[in-house]
């Protein structure tokens, strides 16, 4: 059973003495602007410790909250910082770690994800996850099905808000079968869950997990596929389909840009029309389009 937190004592502590227990990669960029901005201010919030018996018997500590903080006042050669020191155990220290991480405006999303991983590995439930994180346990159960597949991709899409975690399991319950995926996406846009952007940038996440794999590390590239005659046939007739489909398009385009243009005419040669137009300040066309439909006989 986890203890309570004790109040925090504002200490002056070295350096040194402090272990990272969650270390993680930063942003350079952003890593940089916030020594900078220690180094000309001075640090506003103090970093949170835990203190553990080392193997000197002196008393050393591991860092709870505060990384970038810790790391900045190394760079800028410190050789102590001002630390809340409360007394938490490894885990209790893990979920602080943790739930700073998911309450930061900006954070890492795989680093959060495979914190919640950690949670659910240390023998945590789904309600214990959700509840010491603060995220609703529908959205970690989601979550945790997400990373039993491998499925990177869409994790970080949920994570970075470009795509809703209802529509990443759609996805993965159609498992590899193109069509199924398609239809997925298809309900998804019915239901209002995928519009706009966000539809576009699933179309080609889809696209990128088909061809990539599911993983974006670097180190697991997906198997090359062999190019074979039958593939390239398969593939000249996707592409000959899809021009198809454009031309048939540019087509409908193209006939409706007549319509207008034809209405339009009938409508500016009626003058009782183009009278009660000109009354309401509404007889002006854009240059360019009064020229062609006052020209007779203009096409489109």
């Amino acid at each position: 059973m986890t203890e309570p937190l004790s109040l925090p004592e504002l200490r002056m502590i070295p350096m040194d003495r402090i272990e990272i227990l969650n270390p993680r990669e930063r942003n350079q960029r952003k890593f940089s602007a916030i020594v900078e901005n220690i180094g000309a201010v001075g640090l506003k919030k103090p970093v949170t410790v835990t203190p553990r018996p080392g193997e000197d018997g002196a008393e050393r500590y591991v860092l709870v909250c505060g990384e970038g903080r810790f790391k900045a006042f190394q760079q800028l050669g410190e050789k102590r910082i001002p630390a809340l020191v409360v007394m938490v155990s490894d885990e209790d220290a893990f979920v602080m770690s943790l739930a700073e991480n998911v309450a930061r405006r900006r954070h890492q999303p795989l680093e959060l994800l495979r914190g919640i991983t950690l949670l659910r590995d240390k023998g945590h439930s789904v309600q214990d996850i959700a509840r010491k994180t603060n995220l609703h346990e529908s959205y970690v159960r989601h979550i945790l099905e997400l990373v039993d597949k491998g499925e990177e991709r869409l994790l970080v899409a949920v994570e970075r808000g470009k795509m809703p975690i209802t529509v990443a399991i759609l996805i993965v319950g159609a498992g590899n079968d193109d069509k199924a995926v398609q239809m997925a996406m298809q309900e998804a846009y019915e239901s209002g869950e995928l519009r706009g952007p966000q539809l576009m940038y699933a179309k080609k996440l889809v696209e990128r997990r088909q061809f990539l794999g599911r993983s974006i590390a670097r180190s697991t590239p997906r198997k090359p596929v062999d190019i074979t005659s039958s593939s390239l046939v398969r593939a000249y007739k996707t592409e000959v389909e899809r021009q198809r489909i454009m031309i048939r398009k540019s087509s409908l385009v193209q006939q409706r840009l007549f319509f207008v243009y034809g209405a339009l005419r009938k409508m500016l040669g009626d003058e009782n029309l183009v009278n009660i137009l000109r009354l309401e300040g509404l007889d002006t066309l854009p240059k360019y389009l009064a020229e062609r439909v006052s020209r007779s006989g203009g096409s489109v």
